[in-house]
């Protein structure tokens, strides 16, 4: 009852109608009986009984009470134009045959009533004479031929118009379906089992796809079929294809190699006509000009981005689906044109390249290969058909289509040549099927259409169709594409359940090596590991936030002094310290310290809160590496968060001005406002001393006895430039020394001069060649300023002893105690400057820069994940290679699965 009501609701939305229901079906049966021809000719040969079945048999062939649902039309259509072509040929016309002399038609040979000519015989031997016999003989054989002639003619006539109906039909069966899918898309339970048809072949693209991107170590085979679009350069291999997706979306060009990849198109049903890429949203309307100019582009860039540098051929895919009214469900491979000669400008190996990937698609044994031969050529130029024949040999999935057979007809000396061809008795390849198409006028820019009506009136008006040279069913682009698409179908069911079984038995042996591998871990594949990295990465982007302001401040004023170091000592104080007077050291550092705070220390001290940011950030990620439960697998990828964001966060440009300000004022401020702080100054200047003084001995000794435990074992002896160091300090210290009792003898408190005098120089000079020591002047200079320094640092150090107490001197102004202790009040400005800066860095971080690099983390972690080569990289080892195929083979069965089960449902 169900399948007679949907029976009754198609014949509703065909017939177009609300009311009367009988009416209309007998007024649709009187249209189609006026639409077939006129059989009245037969009358006068054939008897009545014979007429009234053909009658008959138009009527039950025609019959509205058993009109046929739109899913199978098509092929009630063909069907009816066989059977009918069928009994006109047994039935009827062996009756005239057997009248007239005997003649063929299309390939149907009927043999003459000898009781017919039995009787003719007898009645002309006894009514005529020998010539009279003669000329009756010629006049019935003339009279036969003509008659012959006029058979034929009315038979292309009926076949002519039988097609021009079925093409009108055809057209109104596309209307039909495009206005059924609108309706039943606002139908759900009708839509819902209209889903399962339409989108069937994109379930099989999609399982298509997975296979492509497979890569296993297993070596598993890629056996579902596909329809692979195989011939020469120029063959006219787009066209067809644009053809059976009835619209020009391929690029094109005068003789020049478009197809540079792979191009897989998914044809499917749908309502209007359109297309779209894999994995894209937007949506391409095949029947605007600009929107296929658009597509054509989009192809031809994603072509050439696919291409790498010095190669003129890709192997990477282009996913493509094509929906529209009519469209034949299936997917197609264009691969680029087979070519004999490489042109300049091809990479040298462009020849074989193409050939192997032809191979390469050919060689899985459910693929079907469209072998497209241009009609036009010579068949022995043709590179394609031996390309095929090796892959196929007994032609089991092969169907081959000869092209521009309407150039070839025009320039054809010899039919008997493509009745070769399209009979499989030309090349050795071997064939399903033979079709001949005209794909074209001439212009690459005539519309689908024209060149439909082009390529039937062609046929219709073929010589070689005349003659018999071409079929019916070996004709037009629209019946390739039903005999690929019936192929296509067979082979897919006939294979798909095998597939779906070798990766089931694939996916057991995974799951087994997993479970003997690592039988207390978790299966994680790469993007599930990334994103757990990813979670414990923000994790510790949100603890930036609790560490103490006091843990922050202590590593800010670490950082700022071993920076700045450096120069407060050899730029500032040593140069303030040869000032000589109270005054001039006041008046160098102030000089010194405002040029410093207005040009580089406000983007040093940015900079070093950039540093302890991210060290901080690093700092808690390597704590968590620390712990047992932690797995080590993630730690690329978090290093490399850590590296990126060293290199991408940037901090807010307005903290720079504010530190400005605030460090100019603090290193002008020379007031130290009670003893704690001046208690504090001291302790800071002993410790920034003492820390001096251990470098600059560790460097001298680095380099006057390196490795003096080796050398006093004997395993090392000190080098000459080492020997020669060792007595180069050694004078250089009675330098010191000297200056020193000259100080005491003058009872003068002069202060120490940096620089060597020429004559100490000399001096220092020849008493190291009096030791055989033969040292330049440089040489002498630089260990001076080392030895200098040392001895700066420990008087220096020797004065922040003596003034530890003398802040109430300090505060009230004395100095008669041979004491003024301005260099605590230098390192106390220091001290109070940095202080302020880590405090204003500190809150700095906590207010705006931790917000700020959780944001780049983020936009870094967004920026990996769609990154597969780094991911890759920073995810490697056997743990994730065999979960990434274990997720592979999992998705793949389970898309096959789902695939077999819409297929049996359609069933």
């Amino acid at each position: 009852m169900s399948s007679l009501l949907r029976l009754l609701r198609l014949r509703y939305l065909v017939l177009s109608t609300t009311v009367g229901g009988s009416y209309v079906v007998h007024k649709k049966h009187k249209e189609i009986q006026e639409k077939l021809p006129d059989i009245s000719w037969m009358k006068q040969n054939t008897p009545e009984q014979d007429i009234e079945a053909l009658r008959k048999h138009l009527f039950d062939l025609t019959s509205t009470t058993s009109f046929p649902d739109t899913s199978n039309l098509l092929d009630r259509i063909r069907q009816f134009h066989e059977r009918l072509t069928d009994y006109l040929l047994t039935t009827t016309f062996s009756r005239f045959l057997t009248i007239g002399s005997p003649f063929l038609f299309n390939n149907y040979e009927q043999k003459p009533s000898n009781a017919f000519f039995n009787l003719a015989k007898s009645y002309q031997d006894s009514q005529s004479t020998n010539e009279e016999r003669e000329k009756s003989s010629k006049t019935a054989h003339v009279q036969a031929h003509e008659r012959q002639e006029k058979i034929q003619q009315e038979m292309m006539a009926i076949q002519i118009k039988y097609q021009r109906e079925i093409d009108r039909l055809e057209k109104e069966l596309q209307s039909l379906k495009k206005q059924l899918l609108l309706k039943q898309d606002k139908n759900s339970s009708v839509k819902k089992l209209r889903k399962i048809k339409k989108s069937l072949i994109d379930m099989y693209s999609e399982v298509l796809d997975e296979l492509s991107e497979y890569d296993t170590n297993y070596n598993i085979q890629d056996h579902l079929p596909r329809v692979v679009v195989i011939g020469d350069q120029s063959s006219g291999k787009t066209s067809v294809l644009e053809m059976i997706t009835q619209a020009r979306i391929f690029p094109r060009g005068a003789g020049e190699m478009m197809t540079r990849s792979p191009v897989k198109v998914t044809l499917s049903e749908g309502p209007y006509h359109v297309a779209s890429f894999k994995n894209s949203s937007k949506e391409y309307d095949l029947t605007r000009e600009t929107d296929l100019a658009a597509l054509r582009r989009e192809i031809e860039l994603r072509m050439r981005a696919s291409v790498r540098d010095g190669q003129t051929i890709s192997s990477e895919v282009i996913s493509l689906s094509v929906k529209g009214p009519g469209l034949q469900r299936m997917v197609l491979v264009d691969l680029p044109g087979i070519i004999s000669t490489e042109t300049i400008g091809m990479a040298s190996d462009t020849k074989n390249s193409i050939a192997r990937l032809a191979n390469s698609y050919m060689s899985n044994p459910n693929a079907i290969i469209l072998c497209i031969q241009d009609g036009s050529v010579d068949a022995e130029r043709s590179n394609v058909t031996e390309l095929v024949s090796k892959m196929d040999p007994y032609g089991k999935r092969t169907i081959f289509v000869l092209t521009k057979v309407d150039l070839a007809e025009a320039n054809l000396r010899d039919s008997d040549r493509i009745r070769k061809i399209l009979d499989g008795r030309l090349f050795l390849m071997k064939a399903l099927g033979y079709f001949a198409v005209v794909t074209g006028k001439g212009s690459a820019d005539d519309p689908i259409e024209s060149i439909q009506k082009y390529e039937e009136e062609f046929f219709q008006n073929s010589k070689l169709f005349r003659d018999g040279v071409f079929k019916a069913t070996q004709t037009t682009t629209r019946n390739l594409s039903f005999a690929v698409s019936d192929c296509f179908w067979k082979m897919v069911k006939e294979s798909v359940e095998q597939q779906s079984d070798t990766f089931k038995a694939t996916r057991f042996n995974l799951e087994t090596e997993w479970k003997n591998s690592f039988p207390k871990t978790r299966e994680q594949d790469r993007d599930e590991l990334y994103e757990k990295a990813r979670g414990e990465i923000l994790d510790e982007v949100v603890n930036l936030s609790q560490i103490p302001s006091r843990q922050w401040e202590e590593n800010l004023s670490k950082h700022l002094w071993s920076t700045m170091c450096n120069f407060v000592f050899n730029d500032v104080f040593v140069t303030a310290s040869q000032a000589g007077s109270v005054g001039g050291f006041n008046t160098t550092v102030d000089v010194k310290l405002q040029q410093w705070a207005e040009k580089e220390l406000p983007r040093q001290c940015v900079h070093i809160g950039h540093l302890v940011l991210l060290d901080e950030f690093q700092g808690l990620i390597e704590r968590d590496q620390k712990s047992r439960s932690y797995d080590s697998i993630t730690n690329d990828v978090k290093m490399h968060v850590v590296q990126a964001c060293r290199s991408r966060h940037q901090w807010d440009a307005k903290a720079l001005d504010s530190l400005r300000v605030i460090q100019a004022q603090a290193l002008q401020d020379r007031n130290v406002p009670d003893k704690q702080q001046w208690e504090s100054a001291t302790k800071f200047m002993e410790n920034a001393l003492r820390k001096e003084l251990e470098h600059e001995e560790s460097e001298l000794l680095s380099n006057t006895n390196q490795n003096s435990w080796k050398t006093l074992i004997g395993f090392q002896t000190s080098t000459i430039e080492e020997k020669n160091r060792q007595q180069c300090v050694k004078e250089l210290e009675k330098v010191l020394t000297s200056r020193q009792q000259l100080n005491q003898t003058t009872k003068a408190n002069q202060v120490l001069r940096s620089v060597l005098d020429q004559d100490e120089l000399t001096t220092v000079k020849k008493n190291l060649q009096s030791q055989k020591v033969d040292v330049s002047n440089e040489f002498i200079n630089d260990t001076w300023q080392r030895v200098y320094k040392i001895h700066f640092l420990k008087q220096n150090l020797t004065t922040c002893f003596d003034c530890r107490r003398f802040f109430y001197y300090y505060q009230k102004g004395f100095s008669d105690q041979g004491l003024d202790c301005h260099e605590v009040v230098f390192f106390w400005r220091l001290k109070r400057m940095i202080e302020i800066t880590s405090n204003a860095i500190r809150q700095q971080i906590s207010n705006i820069e931790t917000r700020r690099l959780e944001r780049e983390v983020k936009e870094i972690l967004d920026d990996f994940s769609g990154d597969e080569t780094l991911k890759a990289n920073l995810l490697q080892g056997k743990r994730v290679d065999l979960a990434e195929e274990l997720k592979r083979v999992r998705q793949i069965q389970e898309k096959l699965e789902e695939f077999i089960e819409a297929l049996n449902t359609e069933k």
